[in-house]
């Protein structure tokens, strides 16, 4: 017997209709159930997603901070359910899309408990329609101030295997053996995040132009043609030559031409919204997009299924300047253990001048009810201690300097 409400209760309760935790009340309190197992029916599918202050991208490390952005889709699925849906909605059944949480925007997520802070939960006529929903609330979520596996969810939901049901316990295993990748998030149209963000660079230059008092002569000039750089690691970049033009003279409407690949996209989103909802090529779509990171403030930061880009949109001129730079390499830190996580050092194994070998233990920080215990990657002799025992750590401080 399970006496517990099971954290998936909310999967159970889209298929049957029924709020166990009603139940769970009513028994309690000594009534009888008013239904017989006969009575229930189960109608769709549904589908839950654990969203966890996690970086997937670090070998699932818990991340600590404060909930800079906090927006859940279900509000904006339910107020666009018939243009951004439409089949989907069209009985009322299986339109659920449902957060529990208890976490806020501004709020602090702090090193001391659990690293899940939401359920997402979708109800669909059946699991590809489940599948499907399940992708664009995800696309919806909006959370910044600290990581979250939302990344790895996009991957798994669009892996081959995890689409035709041919998965078991052993699925990460086999797929991630590695660790969890940025390029382990596929997309099946890359380009669209860069026409996106062409169209958001396009409609801020045509909000500029439209200011009144522009000194004359050096009035904001609106161009047709820009490049996309796509940044790729280790300073790497792609360069995509880009067409833009209106159509059916809205402001909230353009086409994007990049090389034969043509985006009519119509977006009914603010400038300064992070999460842009609208369609493209006739189709709905969510995705997410803002200016400025902490190396690029020109650059816009793309997501969409998973797929995080970054993207600066020059002119043509500009472009061929851009491509002068030089790459500044980032700092040498091969010869530092840096904290992979925020969290409370518990433990320094090693003091100045003692050798450690490969694999063995240097440090232990514990966060969110874990300890991890960082070990030794090579052999190496300590020179310095960086941090003292009961430290509260910030990701990538320095802990021991090696030399």
């Amino acid at each position: 017997m399970n006496t517990r409400l099971p954290v998936e209760h909310p999967v159970t309760e889209c298929i049957t209709g029924l709020d166990l935790v009603e139940q769970m009340i009513r028994v309690a309190a000594g009534e009888p159930l008013a239904f017989k197992q006969e009575d229930l029916k189960r109608e769709g599918w549904a589908m839950e997603c654990r969203i966890n202050a996690e970086d997937p991208f670090r070998n699932f490390l818990p991340s600590t901070g404060r909930l800079v952005r906090y927006q859940p889709p279900a509000a904006v699925l339910e107020q666009g359910r018939e243009t951004l849906q439409g089949e989907a909605y069209a009985n009322g059944r299986f339109g659920g899309v449902r957060v529990d949480t208890g976490v806020y925007e501004g709020g602090e997520i702090p090193m001391f408990y659990d690293s899940m802070i939401a359920k997402l939960i979708v109800h669909g006529r059946d699991r590809g329609d489940a599948i499907a929903k399940m992708r664009e609330a995800l696309n919806g979520f909006v959370i910044r101030g600290i990581s979250s596996n939302i990344p790895f969810q996009s991957a798994l939901l669009a892996h081959p295997d995890f689409v035709s049901g041919n998965f078991n316990t052993g699925f990460i295993a086999q797929h991630y053996a590695d660790g969890f990748r940025a390029e382990d998030v596929p997309h099946d149209d890359p380009l669209f995040l860069v026409a996106l963000s062409v169209f958001v660079r396009r409609k801020t230059r045509e909000r500029a132009a439209g200011i009144s008092g522009q000194m004359a002569g050096h009035e904001v000039q609106l161009d047709s043609d820009y490049v996309a750089v796509v940044h790729q690691p280790k300073g790497q970049v792609l360069r995509h030559a880009v067409h833009v033009s209106e159509y059916a003279g809205k402001s909230g409407q353009a086409t994007i031409r990049i090389a034969e690949r043509e985006y009519r996209i119509e977006c009914v989103s603010r400038l300064a919204d992070i999460r842009l909802s609208g369609t493209v090529n006739g189709k709905p779509f969510f995705a997410q997009a803002e200016r400025g990171t902490a190396k690029n403030p020109l650059a816009y930061r793309l997501n969409h299924n998973g797929l995080a880009i970054e993207v600066t949109v020059l002119s043509p001129r500009a472009a061929e300047l851009h491509a002068l730079m030089p790459y500044k390499a980032p700092p040498d830190t091969s010869k530092f253990l840096l904290s992979p996580m925020p969290g409370l050092l518990v433990q320094i194994a090693a003091q100045p001048g003692q050798t450690v070998q490969a694999g063995e233990r240097l440090a232990v920080i514990e966060a969110m009810k874990m300890e991890n215990i960082l070990l030794a990657e090579r052999d190496v002799k300590i020179a310095e201690v960086l941090a003292k025992t009961g430290e509260s750590l910030s990701v990538d401080q320095p802990i021991l300097r090696f030399e």
